[in-house]
């Protein structure tokens, strides 16, 4: 057991997705590390970059009333849905809870579609909403937001006059876009939340960069980039925008359709989270994720975390499943602590316990206050 001064500690981790949502993951690092220090003040501030976990993280922040509906999930198959609303009917959707990837049966890039997306706002809507909120991260479709629009009233049309069937791959087919029976956005406007700074289009695109995750080749990567060229075309806005990309391009749909603003998902949701009170009065603050990679600092949560200690000079560690890239701060890999990645995705508890165990134990790093 560690002993010396007592310390202020804020454990503010993302989920570690495939295992542990952000607050059984926070839960975890802080038994971990009491069991080592456990005369420390430890705080728990479970986060989430507008991905998976995101209503949970809103709703441990304050008040709030959870709606529930089924919808059509990206496979076609009805799911149930749950979305938030906040004080001043303000509705927060979670696009994951209607279609996102670990809804899928089986993979399937060119027809995922996110129809249930548009019908849970649809829902939200109905009950009154003033104002959206969209999280855009863990998509299974790269179908452009033309899904959740069609469900809100648009058509999107072939040659002919025919509506595409949803469904990325379709969008190669699109010749016109009439959104003539698109319901109006609400009087507060739409925000949608974003988990990454890609564009719409090319190398670092909805389709390039986040289409293989998704199951999609390199046959079917081009098709899904042929087919959203063609939705910029008829759509217009700013395909280039930071954002756009999110979510297999729905957030340059919502934008350029429904003129949702695209905003990063981390830095606001830290804020509702009480991020910066937290950091305050901390002497250290340990973040994590399932894999840090050379994204993790662009625009995610443990990028963000660790910009705000810097900041406030406020020392930081950092415990992923694994990492790819180099952290800029004390840093653990489940994976290298348990030999190997396999054992943290079975016992994710355990070995975040034995992490956190590991940054008590060992050298602190230094405050720069």
């Amino acid at each position: 057991m560690t002993t010396g001064r007592p310390r202020r500690v804020v454990i503010a981790p993302d989920s570690f997705k495939g295992s542990l949502g952000a607050t059984d993951a926070a839960a975890a690092l802080a038994e971990g590390w009491l069991a080592r220090r456990p005369g420390d003040d430890v705080t728990c501030v479970p986060l989430a970059d507008g991905g998976e976990g995101t209503l949970e993280v809103l709703a441990a922040a304050g008040p709030v009333t959870w709606h529930r509906t089924t919808v059509t999930g990206p496979g076609g198959e009805p799911v149930d849905c749950a979305w938030l609303e906040l004080p001043g009917q303000v509705a927060v959707v979670e696009l994951a809870r209607s279609s996102g990837l670990p809804l899928m049966r089986r993979l399937d890039p060119l027809g995922a579609h996110t129809l249930g997306l548009g019908q849970t706002i649809g829902h939200a809507l109905d009950a009154g909403a003033r104002e959206v909120v969209i999280t855009l991260g863990g998509s299974a479709s790269t179908d452009g937001g033309t899904g959740a629009l069609a469900a809100l009233g648009a058509r999107f049309l072939d040659a002919a006059g025919h509506p595409l069937p949803p469904g990325g791959g379709a969008l190669t087919r699109l010749a016109a876009a009439d959104l003539t029976r698109l319901r109006p956005p609400p009087a507060g406007g739409v925000t949608c939340l974003s988990d990454v700074t890609a564009p719409l289009l090319g190398g670092h695109g909805a389709a390039a960069a986040y289409g293989p995750q998704k199951g999609a080749d390199a046959g079917q990567i081009a098709q899904l980039e042929s087919g959203l060229a063609r939705l910029a075309a008829a759509l217009g806005g700013d395909p280039a925008a930071a954002g756009g990309g999110a979510a297999g391009g729905t957030g340059y749909g919502l934008a350029a359709g429904w003129q949702a603003v695209i905003t990063p998902g981390a830095p606001r949701l830290c804020e509702l989270a009480g991020l910066d009170r937290a950091l305050a009065t901390a002497d250290l603050v340990i973040t994590g994720e399932g894999r840090f990679d050379e994204t993790s600092l662009t625009g995610k949560v443990t990028g963000t975390v660790l910009a705000a200690a810097a900041a406030r000079g406020v020392a930081a560690a950092l415990v992923a499943g694994q990492i790819t890239a180099g952290p800029p701060v004390t840093a653990v890999a489940l994976a290298g602590l348990a030999g190997g990645a396999r054992q943290p995705i079975a016992s994710p508890r355990r070995w975040l316990r034995e992490a956190a165990g590991r940054l008590a134990d060992g050298q602190l790093p230094a405050s720069t206050r």
